[in-house]
């Protein structure tokens, strides 16, 4: 059974195919937000991004792939996120238990590069093959290369469409922007809307900042006196930038930090309208009760 709330959700992609809108559904209908219309999901892509001892270090229990199989499935997560190599290792053994989705793009620290091009490491038909609900790709709008990303990004929605399977765009504005633009107000909601323009199903960006980066959008935020004081109205901004909220947009977890700002900030965001949220290394970097728990946590504000 579909709640009233899933069915209006999957009714703003009305021209979907119908594998692409049992996808979605399957998203929304797993885990302890099943229903709700909101998303919690655990993304372990930071080995690949960052390296293992800085991912992994903290807790080492978390090298093992099967960990975050385990940590995603316990904690009562919609769905877990990860490249290729570590959904390999542990899809047939958690067949069927969880929501998967692959990463498909990837890139490293290694290169100290002013513009950023992620590889791509993975394909849709990877996607199918392990029984993933969803796949994952990562642009850097700002990045000298950003066209690229763009355009092969549109491939692969359109293969995933043709194969009826959604696809998440984790939209990470880099490059050509300040430090501080990168999490700026109207910069993450103008990296949410290209990400939809682009075809996206569900976005992925991180929580905005009390900064404004464009000095053309300075203006109009003075003029139309848009609020962006706190986390909730910024947040507000971006879903309202997602195509008036009819996009589904769920924000990051980001660095780590303490569980009482974690939870703050999950406040913020479900009280400006958003979806929910994609929690990593806040999650995975803890022992396991204690991640177990605050993924829990998480849920019980996105529930209220």
């Amino acid at each position: 059974m579909l709640t009233d709330r899933v069915k209006q959700i999957l009714s703003w992609y009305a021209g979907e195919n119908p594998g692409v809108l049992t996808n979605l559904a399957r998203l929304l209908n797993t885990g302890t937000l099943a229903g709700t219309g909101k998303l919690v999901i655990l993304p372990v892509d930071q080995g690949f991004e960052h390296g293992p001892v800085r991912s992994f270090g903290p807790n080492p229990a978390a090298y093992d792939p099967d960990y975050h199989f385990q940590l995603a499935i316990e904690s009562g997560c919609n769905a877990y996120a990860a490249p290729l190599g570590f959904l390999e290792a542990g899809a047939a053994k958690f067949a069927g238990q969880i929501p998967l989705i692959l990463k498909l793009n990837n890139s490293d620290t290694l290169a100290k590069v002013p513009n950023p091009l992620s590889a791509v490491t993975g394909s849709v038909d990877d996607a199918l093959r392990l029984g993933c609900s969803a796949i994952g790709y990562t642009i850097y709008p700002g990045s000298g290369d950003r066209t690229k990303m763009y355009e092969d990004l549109r491939e692969l929605i359109r293969e995933g469409k043709a194969k009826g399977i959604p696809t998440i765009v984790w939209s990470y504005p880099r490059g050509a922007i300040s430090k501080d633009g990168e999490t700026a107000v109207d910069v993450a909601g103008y990296a949410a809307q290209i990400a939809c323009q682009l075809g996206a199903h569900i976005v992925k960006v991180k929580p905005p900042k009390d900064f404004i980066e464009q000095a053309e959008a300075k203006k109009v935020f003075e003029k139309m006196n848009i609020p962006h004081a706190t986390l909730a109205e910024r947040v507000r901004h971006v879903v309202q930038s997602c195509f008036n909220g009819k996009r589904v947009v769920i924000f990051s977890g980001g660095e780590s930090k303490g569980t009482a700002e974690v939870l703050e900030e999950i406040k913020g965001i479900r009280d400006g309208g958003g979806f929910g949220s994609i929690m990593g290394r806040n999650a995975f970097q803890r022992p396991h009760e204690e991640a177990v728990k605050l993924l829990k946590d998480v849920m019980d504000v996105y529930k209220k």
